[in-house]
């Protein structure tokens, strides 16, 4: 089953443009005693107008902007004055200098309603884009001896819906050693008792040297980088339980008679935090997602990013960065969303954008339906995996202060998202020459025909990895 994803035309950007997607957990959503006026200018950018009638999704008096590259220090300067601006920062990222961008995007700090600023900069032949900076929320509601537990984890059959991965593991090596995936999330407790062996560092990097050792711009990233906190310091407590359930999957140690199980016993797992407590900026996923395409470039064997996150509108400013990710050859694994709507409808981002390398996930559960919250989309969204009743790794709180490894169990298309981040990495792993085209079309072609996605996804099917 090849991709056919329905091409991301100028007439399908006007209509996602008008679309918003609510936030997929209320309990996690922004303020939404944040509504600010909605002036006429509005109409210029409906997908803003849409997002004030509900709780914001966006930075509140924050845009980004994309200004062209033969803009003048004039004309830039009037740009300002008339969105009430100033800037507050510049994504200058090494994987947009890579590709021959110096120019970045400004994120401007404005006195105006994000509709008026954008309204008064976007026809501007100057400006390339400007956009609200959306805020994303995460895709999850709330001799290993727990394995036999771990349904997402066992055959693919007739009867059993799971990824078919303990199958796989018979056949062959579950070692993924070899491989690195990115977790681009909250922050994961990478001190786990099952997942501390696989929880690997920035090899570019030497801990405590104060340095940008390996020239990334980010010092001492030994385990990544926290976006949100803006520190090399990943992982800040148990509120990090959402990243740390996402690495489980992926590669919680197997055999060490601990807990349980990811999808690859041994792999090298590294961080982007983006997400905080009241969720993540689109600024924040750009440089993560840039982040790792940047390790890519300078030769790290990165196969994946996972991502378990979604919400907000249609970026420019993202699509290009998983762009610049499709072209280092790194898979983009994306949650669906568990808002229970048709992804065709332009409304689902970052899942349902148009680039090569990304691959899209709905949620099933352990009887083979679709999960009741689980998004679709017939055209945008790739494929189903295991997402209800998912136990996996998390921290649990330890006296007053102290944290310590705990297991429970969870639901989402957040859940469903590492299943396939971790069999991108074990096919990688057994096919090392293997191209990010050629892993996708291999998970997509192996897809098992389920009677609850046909029409649902891409390929009519969910996740089995049973003949990798």
């Amino acid at each position: 089953m090849t991709n056919s994803r329905r091409p991301f035309t100028a007439a399908t950007a006007n209509r996602t443009l008008g679309a918003v997607m609510l936030a997929f957990l209320a309990a996690c959503a922004a303020d939404p005693t944040a509504t600010p006026e909605v002036p006429e200018a509005a109409q210029v950018m409906p997908q803003v107008a849409a997002a004030v009638n509900g709780p914001a999704q966006y930075v509140q008096g924050e845009l980004l902007v994309k200004f062209r590259g033969a803009a003048t220090s004039l004309s830039r300067g009037a740009l300002l004055k008339a969105a009430r601006a100033e800037l507050a920062e510049r994504i200058l990222t090494p994987a947009m200098r890579d590709r021959g961008d110096f120019e970045g995007v400004s994120v401007l700090r404005t006195t105006m309603s994000v509709p008026e600023a954008i309204a008064a900069l976007r026809s501007n032949p100057d400006v390339e884009y400007a956009e609200p900076n959306w805020i994303y929320q995460h895709e999850a509601t709330a001799n290993d001896p727990q394995l036999p537990q771990l349904w997402g984890m066992q055959a693919s059959s007739a009867t059993g819906f799971g990824s078919g991965a303990v199958t796989s593991w018979a056949a062959n090596t579950p070692n993924c050693s070899s491989v690195y995936v990115g977790i681009i999330d909250e922050g994961y407790y990478y001190n786990h008792v099952d997942l501390a062996a696989n929880a690997s560092v920035n090899p570019g990097e030497i801990a405590g040297n104060k340095k940008d050792d390996d020239g990334n711009g980010y010092i001492d990233d030994v385990r990544g980088w926290d976006f949100d906190g803006n520190n090399a310091e990943v992982f800040d407590g148990v509120n990090d339980d959402h990243g740390t359930h996402v690495a489980g999957t992926i590669g919680a140690v197997g055999n060490n008679g601990v807990g349980v199980v990811g999808m690859c016993w041994s792999i090298k797992l590294l961080n982007a935090k983006f997400l905080g407590i009241g969720g993540g900026t689109t600024a924040n996923a750009i440089k993560s997602v840039d982040y790792f395409t940047g390790l890519k470039n300078k030769g790290l064997n990165i196969v994946a990013t996972s991502n378990s996150w979604g919400g907000g509108g249609y970026s420019q400013g993202l699509r290009d960065a998983i762009e610049r990710a499709n072209v280092a050859g790194v898979l983009f694994v994306a949650a669906a969303g568990n808002s229970t709507v048709n992804c065709d409808g332009g409304t689902c981002f970052p899942a349902g954008y148009d680039n090569d390398n990304l691959i899209s996930v709905a949620s099933i559960t352990s009887t083979g339906d679709i999960s009741s919250f689980s998004n679709y989309g017939l055209t945008t969204i790739d494929i189903g995996a295991p997402g209800s009743g998912i136990i996996s790794t998390v921290p649990v709180a330890s006296g007053r202060r102290n944290v310590t490894s705990g297991y429970a169990s969870y639901s989402g298309t957040s859940m469903a998202t590492p299943h396939v981040s971790g069999a991108a990495a074990l096919y990688k792993a057994r096919n090392p020459s293997a191209t990010a085209a050629q892993i996708k079309a291999a998970i997509l072609n192996a897809a098992t025909p389920t009677a609850s996605l046909a029409g649902k996804v891409l390929t009519g099917g969910r996740l089995n990895v049973s003949t990798f």
